[in-house]
């Protein structure tokens, strides 16, 4: 701490730096004019400006690792992390492309992945999920990188949480809690939000700790207060595991009331017979990108896992006229969360309520076929199962030729495309109009100009085939669904009814 200079001093180097001219406006300045008979009698003796501003740093504050009474989410402050995976089945490239996954995964977050290691077992330790001595080693490998935190590769329990921290020192979180973060980072809409505050809250209340105040009980109810000793009442740590019961009973009705207002959109879109098709598939194979050049619907796209989480809905027609829905959906994931999976199943709902699914597999990752099956299994638990379904194989231009004539020769009803480039668009597009449902009756009628609305109706809800303007009104010949059919059943020419 220093003292700032002499009103003498100030005035010397005034003159030295200004010229004649701007040293009166100089004085004028608060922050160059000085005064010992004005100063002195409101602040005292004065300090250099910028120890004034400066913040001092206090050693010896930080709580990490040390639990509060209050409840809260702990925030993953990922910066520098060392990563963990238990290899149980499969091949060593199973293993390692499923670290590689969550290393991209803590990227999103933000962390910066110093290492990694794989510890091969026949299942997780019970107590610190790697073993204890394993346990020892992770704590060198944290000492040696400077990590300050630790990401393991599956859902552990809360001991396992526990005892794990214990050994290495540092915060440790799963894979949940990091795919759970990357979502609370990118929710958007107030459904979005208020799905994973719900499984933020289901993922936390098992995990609850409590130490000193939080294990103490509450003062039993006897009368008058006072010294009241009837009954050792709740713990704090139940008291808050009690108002998370609320909160989330509480959210998960703010949900089913945002998914009435979707449902009321999906009938009213179904009254008017329009097709739907869902895109489902992977995180980061490119469904934001393939709806934007199907649709231009312009949804963020970036090279992250989980980019965009909130459900696009856009309209869309085939290239015989056609009008159909075209619905983005959030990302699967190897091993998603269940917490997720349920959180977002009204969100997932469009997929098993669609026509058609667009399932869209990233062509160049090193193993396709893995993020298929993954993909397959969160639609068979929201119960899709026998919508008709397209593999889209994107990111063409970057794939080896190899892995994509293996993939559509698997998968019978597959397409290669590129999103980026349009490559392969065209031919999506009429593969979508052939597959979506086709309206059941064909009818050839001759709809008088004064009917207008008819011809319409035919163009937004059936198939035309073919139309002509005679001096009568309007000749169709449309395939339509059976309630538009009726109205058109008047206006059939009689040489043909």
């Amino acid at each position: 701490m220093t003292s700032s200079s002499s009103p003498s001093q100030d005035t010397k180097r005034l003159a030295r730096d200004y010229p004649e001219g701007l040293r009166a406006d100089a004085l004028m300045e608060e922050d160059v004019a000085w005064s010992h008979e004005i100063d002195s009698e409101w602040d005292g003796e004065q300090f250099d400006r910028s120890d004034r501003a400066a913040l001092r740093r206090v050693a010896g504050l930080s709580t990490e690792l040390e639990d509060v009474t209050e409840v809260e989410y702990r925030q993953l402050r990922l910066e520098r992390v060392v990563l963990v995976g238990v290899w149980t089945s499969g091949t060593v490239q199973d293993a390692e492309n499923s670290l590689a996954e969550l290393a991209a995964l803590a990227e999103t977050a933000g962390a910066l992945v110093l290492d990694g290691v794989i510890q091969r077992r026949d299942k997780p330790d019970a107590a610190t999920y790697i073993g204890s001595g394993k346990a020892d080693e992770l704590r060198d490998v944290v000492l040696e990188t400077g990590a300050d935190t630790v990401i393991c590769d599956g859902e552990l329990s809360p001991g396992q949480l526990i005892h794990l921290e214990d050994v290495v020192k540092v915060k440790v979180i799963d894979r949940t809690a990091l795919i759970l973060d990357i979502f609370a980072q990118h929710a958007k809409s107030r459904e979005g939000k208020a799905q994973v505050a719900l499984a933020q809250m289901q993922y936390m209340l098992p995990r609850l700790r409590g130490w000193g105040q939080s294990l103490s009980r509450q003062m039993g109810g006897g009368k008058g207060g006072g010294l009241a000793t009837r009954g050792p009442g709740e713990t704090k740590i139940e008291t808050d595991r009690r108002r998370i019961r609320e909160k989330m009973a509480k959210m998960r009705r703010e949900i089913a009331e945002m998914k009435t207002g979707r449902e009321i959109k999906r009938q009213e879109r179904k009254r008017h017979k329009v097709p739907s098709v869902a895109i489902a598939g992977y995180t980061n194979a490119g469904k934001s990108s393939l709806l934007n050049r199907l649709t231009g619907a312009g949804v963020l796209v970036e090279n992250a896992l989980f980019a965009t989480l909130d459900p696009t809905v856009r309209r869309a027609e085939t290239p015989s006229g056609r009008l159909y829905t075209l619905a983005d959906t959030v990302g699967f994931v190897r091993h998603l969360p269940h917490h997720l999976v349920e959180a977002f199943r009204s969100t997932m709902e469009e997929v098993g309520e669609s026509d058609l699914i667009l399932h869209v597999v990233d062509g160049s990752h090193p193993a396709p076929e893995e993020q298929l099956a993954a993909v397959r299994e969160v639609i068979r638990d929201v119960g899709a199962t026998d919508v008709p379904e397209i593999v889209v194989i994107n990111k063409a231009d970057l794939a080896d030729p190899l892995v994509l004539q293996r993939l559509m020769r698997v998968e019978k009803r597959s397409i290669a495309v590129s999103a980026r480039t349009g490559k392969g668009i065209d031919e999506l597009l009429a593969l979508i109009d052939n597959e979506l449902p086709r309206p059941a009756v064909e009818i050839e009628a001759l709809v008088p100009y004064t009917h207008g609305k008819l011809v319409a109706r035919a163009h937004d809800e059936g198939e035309v085939i073919s139309e002509e303007h005679t001096p009568e009104g309007t000749l169709l010949k449309v395939r339509v669904h059976e309630e538009l059919a009726a109205e058109l059943a008047p206006y059939v020419p009689a040489q043909l009814a």
